[in-house]
């Protein structure tokens, strides 16, 4: 799965330790939950940090929602749950890689 280069423009909040924002781990970077979805730093902008394609997490044998003990991110219409250093959403029968 790719994630593509869109950048968010007019962001004037600075994300990092303790800026108020869900820190998410993603590959070798970190996405902070913002207004429904996550952003990244990159080259002194932020980026929309979305994925694009779909991935099936197929070996997942969790139920996520609440009490589940993972960290709940908004997103969009939906959660995420971060899961093993990356977020899981719930997709029919089987949880997405985002």
């Amino acid at each position: 799965m790719t994630t593509a280069h869109v950048e968010h423009p007019a962001h004037d909040h600075a994300h990092g330790e303790g800026c108020g924002h869900v820190a998410v781990p993603h590959g070798d970077h970190t996405d902070y939950a913002h207004d429904g979805h996550l952003h990244r730093g990159h080259n002194g902008h932020y980026d929309e940090c979305e994925p694009s394609g779909h991935t099936a997490h197929d070996t997942h044998d969790h139920a996520h929602g609440d009490g589940c003990g993972h960290v709940a991110v908004p997103h969009g219409d939906h959660t995420d749950y971060v899961h093993d250093g990356h977020r899981h959403a719930a997709h029919g029968d089987h949880y997405d890689e985002h």
